[in-house]
C-alpha cells in the first residue's frame, strides 16, 4: 500500500478558524478586555464567520471542522477532569463524628447538600419553565441548569489570591463536585433517554472499573524507577514521550465510551483527565504547558467557534412573542439555583459573601453547551432552548464574574502586600513579575494620566505623593510589607526612603542608587540598595559568558525561577537531603547556613533556619515551600 497526499483539499475554512483563534485573544489584550472570556467572543464571531464566510464552503471541509470541533470537545472535557485536585477532595472527607458545625465546615459535604439543592430546585423550576417551551424531559432540563464552570471560577480566584483561602477552597471544591456528579448523571441520563433500561447500562460502570484498573498500572508505573527514567529523558526530546502517553490514555478512555454509546464519550474524556490528575497532583508543570498548547491553542477554540458557526437564530422564532420572558426566566432561574444553596456558606463567611459565591458558580461554558447539544440531539429539548442555552453560556460568563466582584470587593491593601513607589515601565514590569509569583503589588504614582494607563493595565494602583506621609496610613503599610521607592529621580528616591525609615520607622526599603553618593546615603540609613551599573554589567557579562543559560532564564521566566526559601519545618531538622522526596521539577541550588553557603548533596544535613536555593518551575517551588516550611 503507497501513502497517498492529494493537494487538493481545501485549507481555506480551518484557515478561517485558525485566524479568529489567533485574532481574538490579540485583539482583546490590545483593547483591554481581558476580564472578558475569550471564548465568548470567539462563539459570537463563530456565527458571523458561519453566515458570512464559510456558507460557501465544501462539505468535505466542515466536516473535518466539525471533527477538529468534537477533538476540542473531548480535550475540554479531558482538561476538565484535570482542572480537579483529587487529593483536595479526599481530604475533605469526614473523619470525626458529624455535627451541624463540623458539616457547615467541611468543603465536600457542603459541595455534595449544594448540588443536591441546585438539582431538587432545577427540577422545580424545570416543571415550570416546560409551560413556555418545547421540554419533553424536566429532569434532563435541570441536569442542564445545574452545571458550573469550573474554567471561569479558578481564573477569577486566582486573580484575586482567594485560591489559598478557605473561602476560595470551599468553591473549587463545590464546582468540582458539581462537575464531577452532573457528568456522571448525563452519562446515565442520556443513554436511558436513547436505549431505555437495559442490562448495557451496566457497561458504564466498566468506564469506573477501567478507571480503577489504570490507576492501580499508574501506580506501579510511578513506582518503577526504569519507567521513570525513560519517561524522563524522553519527555523533552523529539519523542515527547509524555505528551504521546496522554493523548493514549485519553483514546483508551474515549474509544472505551465509544464501544458503550457515543453520549458517554464526555464520561471517558473526563475519567481520563481525572486519572491524570491523580499521577499529577500538582505537578502540572511542563506536561501541563504542553497540554494547554494543543488544547486551548487549537481544539477547543475551534470548538467554540463552531458553536458559534452552527448556532441558528431562526430557531428562537419557537417561542413567537414569548421569547423574552422565557430568556428572562431562564437567567433568573440559572442564578437562583446556584444563590440560594450558597446560603449554606453564610454562618461561615457573611451572607453577603455567599451569595457572591453563588453567582460566581452560576457561571456556566462547556458543560452546558455540550449538555444541551446532547439533548437537542436525543430529542428531549428543541432547537430554541438549545440556541437560548448557549445564549445563556454567554451571558453568565460574564455576569457571573462582575457581579462576584461587585459583591465581594477585595481590599488589596490589608495584609501581604509590595508598595513599589513610582509607576515607571520598571515599577510596571516588576509589578508583573511579583503577580507571577503570587505576590501582590501596589503602585504608588503620582500623575493621574499614568494612573490611568497602568490601571488598565490589569495592576493595583493607588494615586499619591511618595513624601506624603498620610499616604502611608492610607495604604496600610506594616512591618512585613516591602517598599520599593523606584521614581525616575535618584535625589527624589532618597527623600522618599528618608522619610520611610526615620519618620515612619520602616525597614523593608528597596532603591535604586544612580551614583555613588547615593548609595552611600541609602546604605546609610540601613536601605537595600541595587546599583544599576553592576546589575547591566552583570547581564552583559552573561550575555558574553553564558548566553545559553541567561536567555534561557529570561525567556522562561513565566515558568521557571529561583527562590530562596528558609526551612521552618521542624521536622526536617537532622534529615539528610537523600531522605526528603522533593517535586522532581525543583533543584536545590545552594544552602545558606550563617554566613557560609554550600552545595547540597545527598548526604546534606537540614538544619532549621537554613536557607535553601531553589531553581524550578511555580508548580514545584509551591511545593517545595510547603515541604520545607511544613
Amino acid at each position: 500500500m503507497i501513502l497517498s497526499i492529494s493537494f487538493h483539499f481545501d485549507f481555506y475554512p480551518i484557515l478561517i478558524v485558525a485566524a479568529i483563534a489567533w485574532l481574538v485573544p490579540m485583539t482583546m489584550s490590545l483593547l483591554r478586555l481581558n476580564k472578558i472570556p475569550a471564548v465568548i467572543v470567539e462563539i459570537i464571531l463563530g456565527f458571523f464567520v458561519g453566515k458570512y464566510l464559510l456558507a460557501s464552503a465544501n462539505e468535505v471541509s466542515i466536516h473535518i471542522l466539525d471533527f477538529f470541533a468534537l477533538t476540542g470537545f473531548v480535550f475540554l472535557m479531558f482538561m476538565s477532569g484535570l482542572e480537579i485536585d483529587v487529593s483536595k477532595i479526599l481530604a475533605s472527607f469526614p473523619r470525626k463524628r458529624l455535627n451541624v458545625s463540623r458539616f457547615l465546615k467541611n468543603p465536600l459535604l457542603v459541595g455534595i447538600a449544594s448540588f443536591i439543592i441546585t438539582l431538587a430546585l432545577s427540577w422545580i423550576a424545570a416543571g415550570f419553565l416546560s409551560g413556555m417551551a418545547d421540554i419533553k424531559s424536566n429532569w434532563y432540563f435541570a441536569l442542564i441548569m445545574v452545571t458550573t464552570s469550573v474554567g471561569i471560577i479558578l481564573p477569577i480566584l486566582k486573580n484575586r489570591s482567594e485560591i489559598g483561602t478557605r473561602f476560595g477552597q470551599m468553591i473549587i471544591i463545590a464546582a468540582a463536585v458539581a462537575d464531577v456528579l452532573s457528568i456522571i448523571l448525563f452519562t446515565f441520563t442520556a443513554y436511558v433517554l436513547k436505549n431505555g433500561f437495559q442490562w448495557e447500562i451496566l457497561l458504564i460502570l466498566g468506564l469506573f472499573a477501567a478507571f480503577y484498573l489504570f490507576y492501580r498500572i499508574g501506580l506501579r508505573f510511578n513506582k518503577n524507577k526504569l519507567f521513570n527514567k525513560i519517561t524522563f529523558q524522553l519527555a523533552h526530546a523529539a519523542s515527547q514521550i509524555s505528551v504521546r502517553g496522554t493523548i493514549l490514555l485519553i483514546l483508551i478512555f474515549v474509544v472505551l465510551s465509544q464501544y458503550i454509546d457515543e453520549e458517554v464519550i464526555l464520561l471517558g474524556a473526563f475519567l481520563g483527565g481525572l486519572l491524570l490528575s491523580i499521577f499529577l497532583h500538582k505537578e502540572r508543570s511542563l506536561l501541563m504547558l504542553k497540554l494547554d498548547g494543543m488544547s486551548f491553542g487549537f481544539f477547543i477554540p475551534v470548538f467554540f467557534i463552531m458553536v458559534g458557526v452552527e448556532f441558528d437564530p431562526a430557531a428562537l422564532k419557537e417561542f413567537d412573542s414569548s421569547l423574552g420572558w422565557f430568556l428572562i426566566l431562564l437567567l433568573v432561574t440559572l442564578f437562583a439555583v446556584k444563590v440560594i444553596p450558597s446560603m449554606l456558606w453564610g454562618r461561615l463567611f457573611g451572607y453577603k459573601k455567599a451569595i457572591s459565591a453563588g453567582f460566581l458558580m452560576s457561571s456556566r461554558l462547556s458543560l452546558i453547551i455540550a449538555a444541551s447539544a446532547i439533548g437537542q440531539d436525543l430529542g428531549v429539548i428543541s432547537a430554541g432552548v438549545n440556541a437560548c442555552f448557549i445564549l445563556m453560556a454567554v451571558t453568565t460568563c460574564f455576569l457571573s464574574p462582575t457581579i462576584y466582584n461587585l459583591l465581594n470587593k477585595t481590599d488589596i491593601l490589608a495584609g501581604g502586600k509590595t508598595i513599589i513607589i513610582g509607576g515607571s515601565s520598571t515599577g510596571v514590569l516588576l509589578a508583573r513579575r511579583l503577580s507571577i509569583h503570587g505576590f501582590t503589588p501596589v503602585i504608588v504614582e503620582k500623575h493621574e494620566k499614568r494612573c490611568i494607563e497602568i490601571k488598565a493595565k490589569g495592576i493595583h494602583v493607588f494615586r499619591g505623593d511618595g513624601l506624603d506621609q498620610e499616604l502611608y496610613t492610607k495604604l496600610k503599610l506594616s512591618d512585613s510589607n516591602y517598599v520599593v521607592v523606584e521614581t525616575n529621580s535618584n535625589e527624589l528616591n532618597l527623600r522618599i526612603c528618608e522619610l520611610l525609615r526615620k519618620e515612619l520607622q520602616h525597614e523593608k526599603i528597596i532603591s535604586r542608587a544612580g551614583n555613588r553618593s547615593i548609595e552611600e546615603s541609602l546604605k546609610a540609613i540601613n536601605v537595600e540598595t541595587i546599583d544599576a551599573r553592576r546589575v547591566l554589567a552583570t547581564t552583559i557579562e552573561n550575555l558574553i559568558i553564558r548566553p545559553t543559560t541567561y536567555h534561557t532564564l529570561v525567556e522562561s521566566f513565566e515558568n521557571f525561577s529561583v527562590e530562596e526559601i528558609a526551612i521552618t519545618n521542624t521536622k526536617l531538622d537532622g534529615l539528610q537531603l537523600m531522605e526528603v522526596p522533593f517535586h522532581r521539577d525543583a533543584i536545590l541550588m545552594m544552602i545558606k547556613r550563617d554566613d557560609k553557603l554550600y552545595i547540597p548533596h545527598g548526604e546534606t544535613y537540614f538544619k532549621m533556619g537554613d536557607i535553601i536555593h531553589v531553581f524550578g518551575t511555580n508548580t514545584a517551588l509551591g511545593e517545595t515551600r510547603k515541604k520545607l516550611h511544613g
